[in-house]
């Protein structure tokens, strides 16, 4: 029993301390993007690339995205306040609850597994093939060239994307509302009593923010591969797992910061 206690105790200290290796890294990295920023010193035609591949080609997968999420809101809402005569509730909290909550999460979900998957992918590839070495070697720092633009790409594109996924999701909620016996009237006449700028905002600084973790987690992933094919798949499915985990909590504590 002492054994595996000691086993055990042995097992947590070592997950700890690779966790708090990879946080140093991560603000180390954070620090060195944040410096380049400050100088204005990027690649604008990889930017560019990288918010279009972030960007518009997830617009489809989002739009699909908001417009359910904000279906199944109504769809669970409607129903329920429409027996407690409350039907004047539902537009307000389909809008509220899309802005602040299903739009940010359920997009930066999505852009972890489709985008964040992607940069660990790509960037692993080229670490276990050297071809991050290479750069080195040339003096171009792998932060600057590979980490920077899709950083600012994902920390631009994630909340033009929820703006997607909060009209479509109005617009879901709102033929979802009808079906279901909510006046077109009332809906909209609720969301303009309820809906507030703030909760827009709000929403997009946290869509911001997961676009932050999303891009630092998966890059950091894709440069510390290791070990050939094996080692990018790990990397691949590590960077997604560590995304979503952290958009999750981090979605609580600015719950609490920004509403």
């Amino acid at each position: 029993m002492g054994v595996r206690i000691e086993a055990g105790l042995r097992a947590v200290g070592a997950f700890t301390l690779r966790r708090l290796e990879e946080i140093g890294d991560a603000a180390i990295m954070l620090g060195r993007v944040v410096g380049y920023v400050a100088r204005l010193n990027w690649e604008p035609r990889e930017t560019l690339r990288q918010m279009g591949r972030a960007g518009a080609d997830s617009v489809p997968i989002i739009l699909l995205t908001g417009l359910f999420s904000g279906m199944v809101l109504a769809f669970q809402t409607a129903n329920q306040l429409l027996r407690l005569g409350g039907e004047g509730f539902v537009g307000g909290l389909i809008a509220v609850s899309m802005a602040r909550e299903a739009a940010p999460v359920f997009t930066a979900i999505v852009i972890a597994g489709r985008v964040g998957a992607g940069f660990a992918a790509e960037i692993g590839t080229m670490a276990v093939t050297e071809q991050v070495d290479a750069l080195r070697v040339m003096g171009t720092d792998p932060i600057r060239y590979l980490v920077l633009p899709r950083v600012l790409a994902l920390v631009t594109m994630l909340p033009v994307l929820v703006l997607f996924a909060n009209v479509i999701g109005y617009l879901g909620g709102y033929g979802v509302s009808i079906l279901a016996g909510v006046p077109g009237s009332v809906y909209l006449s609720s969301v303009r009593q309820f809906l507030k700028v703030s909760d827009v905002t709000g929403g997009l600084v946290k869509a911001a923010a997961f676009g932050l973790l999303t891009a630092m987690v998966s890059c950091r992933r894709g440069l510390h591969t290791t070990g050939g094919a094996d080692g990018v798949g790990r990397s691949t499915t590590g960077a997604v797992v560590a995304a979503i985990t952290l958009i999750l909590v981090a979605n609580y504590f600015l719950d609490i910061l920004l509403f």
